[in-house]
């Protein structure tokens, strides 16, 4: 288990005030099986923030882990599959212009890719069949018609929306930048 995923699982323990292990025996025996029920329910149930409640399924239900597992192209193979498989020359030229960066952390997940510095600052991957989505953590920026808004308490402040690699552009990657530079 990498070091930030064991940071927020404490962390979810002291804000729920319950041990991990009482936490994963209630999602077990929820009786839920589909991700996101299980997510709502911790969100009900515990008051749990939409990113908590998040990584504590992907703990219960090991799909972090089994990703964590695999090499990044082995995941990378199974996001962009199928209809979505034309979506991953927008991957790669995002990924080829935030390399250019400097260091950070690539942890891949089921369904995106997660990059981190001291924290997580984008979110990449494909959202529908037909459309690539860019979750930004960043505060302080005007949002525009391309780079929307989200509520509060969600896993992203900002979203891009993308349909081809060739939207990926100056402005794009300077939003992403911003975004770096704030993860520290």
């Amino acid at each position: 288990m990498d070091k930030a995923l064991q940071t927020q699982l404490k962390n979810i323990e002291t804000r729920t005030g319950k041990p991990l292990a009482e936490l994963e025996a209630m999602v077990r025996k929820s009786g839920l099986a589909k991700h996101g029920e299980l997510r709502d329910m911790l969100k009900r149930d515990l008051g749990m923030g939409h990113g908590d409640a998040n990584t504590l399924v992907h703990y219960v239900l090991n799909m972090a882990g089994s990703a964590e597992e695999k090499g990044a192209g082995d995941v990378l193979d199974e996001i962009y599959t199928g209809p979505k498989a034309g979506q991953r020359p927008i991957h790669e030229k995002l990924m080829a212009e935030i390399g250019k960066f400097g260091d950070f952390e690539i942890a891949p997940k089921k369904g995106y890719v997660s990059l981190r510095r001291k924290k997580q600052f984008a979110m990449l991957g494909p959202a529908t069949n037909t459309r690539f989505e860019v979750g930004l953590n960043m505060k302080g920026v005007p949002g525009t018609d391309r780079l929307l808004e989200q509520p509060a308490g969600g896993m992203c402040q900002y979203k891009i929306k993308l349909t081809h690699a060739d939207e990926v552009d100056a402005q794009v990657i300077q939003w992403i930048r911003l975004a770096y530079d704030a993860a520290g």
